[in-house]
C-alpha cells in the first residue's frame, strides 16, 4: 500500500508540473522549498531554511540555473538583494550561462541593483560564458546610466567578448547611436596591470 501511495504522489506531482521536474534535475526537496520561498518572497520560510548552521542551501539553483540572488535581482527587488547578500549569497555566483547577478542587472537596465551589487563588492568585469561583461551588455543596450555607473565602478571598456572579439569600446565605436557612451568610454584611462616582481637570477 505504501508503495502505491508513493507512486501516486510522484505521478500527481508530475501532472501538476511543479516539484517533479525540479527534483528530477537534481534539486532536493529542501532546495526546491527554499527556491520556491525565495520566489514567493516568503521571509519566514527563507529564514527558517537558512537557520541551520553550516548549511549551503543559499547556493542552490533552480532548474533554470538561477540562484536565490539571481532570482531576486531579476525581480528588481533591492530589499531581497540586500537580504540574500547578508545571508551569505555568493555575490559573483554564476548561472548555467555564466551570468552573475550584476550581468543580469545590467541586462535589465536595473541601475539601482547594479549599484547595490557593486557597493557590496561584485566584480565589475566578470564576464559570462560568451565573454560579455556588464559594461558590454549596457553599451549594446545604449544604457547610458548603467554605463556611467559601471565605469565609475572600475569597468574596463577594453575587455573583449568571445563571440565577436569586441569590447564595449569597439561596440560603441561602430554604433552611430552611441555617441555619448563612446565619449565616456574613450575617456576611461587604460588599466595598467602591475608587473609581479620576482627573484633576480645572477
Amino acid at each position: 500500500m505504501k508503495r502505491g501511495v508513493r507512486i501516486f504522489t510522484v505521478a500527481g506531482l508530475m501532472l501538476a508540473g511543479i516539484a517533479a521536474p525540479a527534483l528530477s534535475q537534481g534539486l532536493t526537496s529542501s532546495g526546491y522549498d527554499f527556491i520556491k520561498a525565495v520566489k514567493d518572497r516568503d521571509g519566514n520560510k527563507v529564514t527558517a531554511a537558512l537557520s541551520t548552521p553550516g548549511n549551503t542551501i543559499i547556493t542552490v539553483r533552480d532548474t533554470n540555473g538561477d540562484s536565490a540572488l539571481h532570482i531576486v535581482t531579476k525581480g528588481r527587488d533591492l530589499t531581497w538583494i540586500q537580504f540574500m547578500l547578508f545571508k551569505g549569497a555568493p555575490i559573483d555566483g554564476r548561472d548555467r550561462d555564466g551570468n552573475t547577478a550584476l550581468v543580469d542587472a545590467a541586462r535589465l537596465g536595473f541601475v539601482d541593483g547594479e549599484q547595490q551589487l557593486l557597493q557590496a563588492g561584485a566584480q565589475v568585469d566578470l564576464a559570462n560564458n560568451q565573454g560579455e561583461t556588464a559594461l558590454i551588455i549596457a553599451t549594446q543596450a545604449h544604457d547610458l546610466a548603467s554605463v556611467r555607473l559601471l565605469v565609475a565602478g572600475g569597468a574596463d571598456p577594453r575587455v573583449t567578448d568571445h563571440v565577436a572579439g569586441m569590447s564595449a569600446l569597439d561596440y560603441a565605436t561602430r554604433d552611430d547611436r552611441a555617441g555619448p557612451i563612446l565619449k565616456m568610454l574613450q575617456d576611461v584611462k587604460p588599466v595598467v596591470k602591475k608587473q609581479v616582481s620576482g627573484p633576480t637570477l645572477n
